[in-house]
């Protein structure tokens, strides 16, 4: 995998600065270990996936340890859970910073070893799939917005140019027979995967649980369980409500965002980007992408995302990004041509919000190729997204 520049890469030395203990946490194949062998050339580096080594890690964790003892990158550590406790032992005894960086891909894993030994101690960092500023690192002409809709962004696909639907129908096979397998949560797999793919269809939506239960044909916690599975596994994100005071009637319920459009299309079964042009879900797959995009962007700043939907009557807004001082109001059109209604739920409850005393930009990232400003609203061609700071 060539080494180019991820966004992480400063907050990552940054909280090396403060923390003995850094982690990267992440879906597997998103460049994890690319990032930390790129920032850390000269750092030892373990990986707990060999056999031979995670039992080592597991039997002898004092011994394994003691062969780091300057510092490491230890991968996967989530395979051998029990080494966190002793790790602490280690960083208690010499708290100097930045000594051990560890990665994980499963969210349960990793973070219930780290809470549960390392608390204080570490600095946690995600780190996702790229997004459009970095991917365009890898060279190459620029992709069309079906291209990169259809494609997604997992770094492998852009490095080695396998073709997305080969790659992606590997990757969610052996996510399922090996990832999913291991969680206490998924006992069939063959319901689960059908879970996965209705949940995909339903991206860019609000979650009913009861509706996803009935389609699968299984109980109502059980889905409760597996949407907490892909959230765990960085497939997809909830997005809360946002819930002000201005409107008393609104909806509450979140939406649901697959973190990768390519994921999407490979389990909605589009073929190609010309059969993404005309597929109905194509305006709830741009507007998934476009929220992803920006939930990377804050995420690979180091930041926790505080991203939002609103729909009351009458009005819905598909994005409200709480910046502290002020919100963004956000709305996304997959289509090349800009209509007055796109800017109708916007106006409204940017007018609400700014009587009641906040500070409310608007944007609408739309499918075509002219920025402009229109209607008190910065409009911006999808794959000039990034030029904003979200």
């Amino acid at each position: 995998m060539p080494l180019i520049d991820r966004n992480l890469a400063t907050p990552l030395l940054e909280r090396m600065r403060h923390y003995p203990v850094v982690t990267v946490n992440g879906p597997r194949q998103s460049g994890k270990t690319t990032l930390c062998r790129t920032v850390l050339p000269e750092r030892p580096y373990v990986s707990l996936e060999g056999m031979d080594v995670r039992a080592y890690a597991r039997e002898d964790p004092r011994g394994f340890l003691r062969e780091y003892s300057d510092g490491a990158v230890i991968d996967e550590v989530q395979r051998a859970p029990d080494l966190t406790s002793y790790l602490q032992e280690v960083v208690d005894e010499d708290p100097a910073p930045g000594r051990f960086v560890l990665t994980g891909s499963q969210h349960f894993g990793l973070s219930e070893a780290v809470s549960q030994s390392l608390a204080g101690r570490v600095g946690v960092l995600y780190l996702l799939p790229p997004g459009l500023d970095e991917l365009s690192r890898f060279g190459g002409p620029s992709p069309t917005l079906l291209d990169a809709l259809w494609t997604g962004a997992y770094p492998r696909i852009h490095d080695r140019r396998i073709p997305a639907d080969v790659w992606l129908r590997d990757y969610f096979t052996t996510y399922v027979e090996r990832d999913v397998r291991s969680l206490r949560n998924v006992t069939d797999l063959e319901a689960f995967s059908s879970f996965v793919r209705l949940a995909a269809g339903r991206t860019a939506s609000e979650v009913s649980l009861s509706a996803l239960a009935g389609d699968v044909g299984v109980r109502h916690n059980t889905i409760r369980a597996w949407l907490s599975v892909l959230e765990a596994s960085f497939l997809c994100f909830r997005m809360p409500a946002y819930r002000s005071n201005v409107r008393k009637r609104q909806i509450k319920a979140p939406k649901l965002h697959f973190l990768d459009s390519g994921l999407v299309c490979h389990l909605l079964g589009i073929r190609s980007p010309g059969e993404l042009r005309h597929h109905p879900l194509r305006g709830r797959i741009f507007e998934s992408w476009v929220a992803s995009e920006v939930f990377k962007v804050v995420t690979h700043r180091g930041e926790e995302p505080r991203l939002h939907h609103y729909r009351a009557a009458g009005t819905e807004v598909d994005l409200v990004a709480d910046r502290g001082p002020g919100l963004i109001l956000a709305e996304a059109k997959s289509g090349g041509t800009i209509t007055p209604r796109f800017f109708g739920g916007m106006r409204r409850l940017g007018r609400e919000l700014g009587d009641a005393g906040y500070t409310v930009e608007r944007r609408l990232v739309y499918g075509g190729d002219l920025r402009q400003s229109r209607s008190g609203t910065e409009v911006v061609p999808w794959n000039r997204l990034l030029e904003l700071t979200w």
